[in-house]
């Protein structure tokens, strides 16, 4: 025994000799029961520098001492207290002692440092448990740090960890994005740690940190991300579209989207075309051709020696009709054929014609508002505008067949922009007021441009300008829905005229005073001033209204040279000034005096509605190699005005990401609200406070001076994230709201940008003579006299009004010198895109079909530029 046991024991049996000299005896219980230990030592870990206490307490005890790794704990050392149990009288005594950190470190046995406790009574000793004492700690290192992974949809995620080395073991849990991980059925947590999660979701996605942690110290492991991928599926294929053209050979295309499902987080793009283009033929209207021909005494058999025959016989009249052409074209400016006068004599519909028409048939395949640039050289068999009116026969000479009755040779289109020593009759100059610095309109040979022009030099001016003869043609502003027709005949013989058209938008805050009216097309003016012509020109000017539902009230506005506006005409009242069609996307308008006109629309109630185009245009940030901008475009919904965001954008090699889309915009003075949304947020990042953006009702409403756009700067974590997917929410508040997704590579020359859906490489913007007008010009003669002159069975002007569709506002037609010729007229500005000639044929046929007399009487009263009013009958 150690000096201290023996003082122990000496101690106990000194206790024993003392209390029998007394004579006392052994308190009830307590001689025959061993000491029962109520608390024992338990194991205990040192933190840092502090020292821990190690307890026991039992009963019976007489006395309770500490032994640590073998040796008894100095007697001084512990600190002893002792109560009855009043239950059962027994002593109970508790004993404490400390154990320091240098006590354990000083420590070097096999075994960690150990401490347990000996308690004496009447009856013998009794010992605890032992508790070791350990110095804590956690290393800082992780032997193992979960990994980043991008999975598929329904995949498997397996991230591995292995928590620092420490004292005691730490205890392990998972966070994903910062937060605790909700251990569901989804994810498991198995004894080594690993996070597996069997069937991965979208929402699955984040960045996911091991968290360790113990007594001393928690330590966080480097954070893997996670993502959950969607790769992209094609959807099906729509049906095919119409054959591009109306007759002979063109394309179709269907298209499928990659939207089933979308690609999301980084998916993979569909792979293939999204579109597919295919060669079609598309028949030519009946012209009752060979086909339709049935010669007396001939059955509907199958010899092939007979139709081998009679197809010869086609190929040579088409032939010769290709000659007849070419040498009448060597001969006229307007390429006259030879016909047979008495068909018109024998017409019983145009009997009061005694005109020799022209049968120069030409015909233009364009497409909105700009010509196309094709030399093709073909034969054309157009349906003949004289079906209704019996008897008309081509002769062509030497040969005569009466099977060829409705063909006609369409010529080529002839774009130019013509040369002319002199373009306005002497004296006579052209106002170039707001045209940009360089550009040359009016007298050949001369700049008379302001280099001080009004237009900003950073806004595109769109111009276009060509000379023209009496033949008329027509003037178009590429990629702008604008356009300007001058008849046939307008200009005087052996006069050219060298006419423009500049477009501008304008800004309706800053000319109405605060009032209602706002403009629905951009301003558009033509000359020169001194342009004098003996028929209205037609003016195509395309709007931004929803005009359709009567919530407007439209006017058509002239600019003065006081930069006032002055109202020219209500297009819902009677005018004589000028004549306005308006349809729901653009509006024509006759006009006999140059100038600056835009149309202007007074909502009548709050539920008038403006149409906006919206657009999403992307590019890399150049001062930032891992940022990428997103413009957000909401511009009137006019060709004009988006041209201009396209222009813009191909100056910072912007590409459009997302078809534009139409948005009705109500004049209910709320705002409107853009916001991107679903950022694959583990892979991009976003200005802070930039999610939402809005702009006020006035500056969506009133101002269209400049395209409305916001900007969205994003930033990769990373170069290898090469794809972003994110949708643009464009709201009004209390309206409509419309979604444009973008996916994306925002690496240069790979797949996701969406191709300018614009002809922006138009630069054809003039036809001259017979070659502009869908109508051929023997057959507007014709017409034109025909229908001036009423009959006996009401068949004039105002019948050929009605059955176009135009019959609104008729006193401005009786005004007319040729009432007919300015309706034929209105309608070519009306069909200058489709080229077809079914309606006019149509209705000639309707009116051929009129028995019953019909007459009214117009009194006119025609606006002179003076101001001077004259009645007429």
């Amino acid at each position: 025994f150690s000096t201290t046991d023996c003082e122990a024991c000496k101690g106990q049996r000194r206790w024993r000799r003392l209390h029998c000299a007394r004579g006392e005896a052994p308190q009830h219980g307590q001689s025959g029961t061993l000491p029962r230990f109520l608390e024992e030592p338990v194991d205990a870990y040192i933190v840092k520098s502090n020292p821990i206490k190690l307890r026991c307490q039992a009963r019976p005890a007489l006395q309770i001492f500490f032994k640590c790794n073998g040796e008894w704990v100095h007697q001084s050392q512990h600190v002893s207290q002792e109560h009855t149990d009043l239950g059962t009288g027994l002593k109970i005594r508790e004993v404490m002692i400390n154990v320091s950190r240098q006590q354990v470190e000083d420590f070097h046995g096999p075994e960690d440092y150990w401490c347990l406790c000996v308690a004496w009574s009447h009856l013998g000793t009794s010992k605890s448990r032992k508790a070791s004492v350990r110095i804590a700690y956690l290393r800082k290192n992780f032997e193992q740090d979960p990994q980043g992974t991008e999975v598929p949809l329904n995949g498997m995620i397996v991230l591995h960890c292995r928590p620092p080395e420490g004292v005691p073991v730490a205890e392990v849990e998972w966070l994903k994005n910062d937060e605790p991980l909700n251990t569901d059925t989804a994810s498991d947590t198995r004894g080594d740690h690993n996070l597996i999660i069997s069937n991965a979701r979208l929402s699955d996605s984040g960045n996911y940190t091991c968290a360790a942690s113990n007594i001393v110290a928690k330590r966080r492991s480097a954070t893997a991300t996670v993502v959950v991928f969607v790769n992209g599926g094609w959807s099906s294929w729509t049906d095919w579209s119409p054959c591009n053209v109306r007759c002979g050979r063109g394309v179709q295309k269907r298209s499928r989207t990659c939207t089933n499902p979308a690609p999301l987080n980084g998916g993979a793009f569909c792979e293939g075309m999204s579109v597919q283009k295919s060669t079609c033929n598309t028949l030519c209207p009946d012209r009752k051709l060979l086909h339709d021909v049935k010669p007396q005494g001939v059955d509907n058999s199958t010899d092939v020696a007979l139709y081998s025959g009679l197809a010869a016989g086609v190929v040579m009249v088409v032939l010769l009709i290709i000659a007849v052409t070419l040498y009448r074209r060597s001969q006229s400016e307007y390429g006259v054929d030879v016909i047979d006068s008495s068909a018109l004599t024998a017409n019983p519909l145009l009997i009061n014609s005694s005109m020799q028409p022209d049968l120069t048939v030409s015909r233009t395949y364009t497409s909105p508002m700009c010509f196309q640039d094709s030399i093709d050289k073909e034969l054309m068999a157009e349906r003949s505008l004289l079906n209704p009116l019996p008897d008309l026969k081509v002769k062509v000479p030497h040969v005569q067949s009466h099977f060829l009755s409705g063909y006609y040779v369409a010529e080529m289109a002839e774009y130019h922009v013509m040369s002319h020593p002199q373009t306005f009759p002497r004296g006579l100059a052209p106002d170039y007021r707001g045209v940009a610095v360089g550009t040359t309109l009016g007298k050949r040979n001369k700049n008379v441009f302001n280099p001080q022009g009004s237009l900003a030099p950073s806004r595109p001016l769109h111009k276009a300008t060509a000379v023209f003869s009496h033949a008329g043609g027509r003037l178009v502003v590429p990629n702008t829905g604008i356009s300007l027709l001058v008849p046939h005949g307008g200009i005087a013989e052996d006069t050219t005229w060298e006419m423009y058209m500049i477009i501008n938008q304008e800004d309706s805050s800053t000319l109405f005073d605060d009032g209602p009216e706002i403009f629905l097309s951009p301003a558009v003016k033509y000359g020169p001033p001194g342009l004098d012509l003996s028929c209205p020109i037609a003016l195509t000017i395309a709007h931004c209204g929803e005009v359709t539902a009567g919530n407007w009230t439209v006017r058509l506005k002239r600019q003065m040279q006081d930069n006032k506006w002055e109202e020219v005409a209500s297009v819902d009242e009677e005018s004589t000034s000028c004549y306005c069609l308006l349809e729901a996307q653009r509006c024509h308008v006759l006009l006999e005096h140059p100038g600056r006109y835009a149309l202007v629309g007074e909502p009548l109630n709050q539920e008038a509605v403006k149409r906006l185009r919206l657009a999403v245009f992307g590019s890399p940030d150049t001062s930032n190699s891992l940022g990428f901008t997103l413009r957000v475009y909401c511009v009137d919904d006019t060709p004009h005005a988006f041209q201009e965001v396209v222009l813009g954008e191909r100056s910072r090699a912007g590409r459009l990401l997302e078809e534009p889309k139409l948005m009705l915009f109500k004049g209910n003075t709320f705002s409107l609200q853009v916001s991107i949304q679903d950022i694959p947020q583990i892979l991009w990042s976003i200005k802070p406070f930039t999610t939402c953006q809005e702009f006020s009702f006035s500056q969506v409403w009133a101002s269209n001076q400049r395209p409305l756009q916001c900007a969205f700067s994003l930033e990769r974590y990373s170069h290898s994230s090469s794809q972003l997917s994110c949708k643009i929410s464009v709201r009004q508040v209390k309206g409509e709201e419309q979604i444009l997704q973008v996916y994306t590579s925002v690496v240069e020359n790979e797949k996701g940008a969406v191709p300018f859906f614009t002809q922006s490489d138009c630069t054809v913007t003039s036809q001259t003579g017979s070659r502009a007008f869908k109508i051929p010009l023997s057959i507007r003669q014709r017409i034109s006299a025909t229908f001036d002159t009423a009959n006996a069975k009401g068949k004039d002007w105002q019948l050929l009004a009605q059955k176009l569709h135009i019959d609104r506002n008729l006193s401005y037609f009786a005004c007319q010198e040729s009432p007919s010729s300015v309706i034929l007229s209105l309608w070519e500005a009306q069909h200058q895109d489709s080229g077809d000639l079914d309606s006019l044929a149509s209705a000639l046929e309707e009116i051929g079909k009129v028995q019953s007399p019909t007459s009214s009487t117009h009194g006119c009263v025609r606006e002179e530029p003076d101001s001077a009013f004259t009645t007429l009958g």
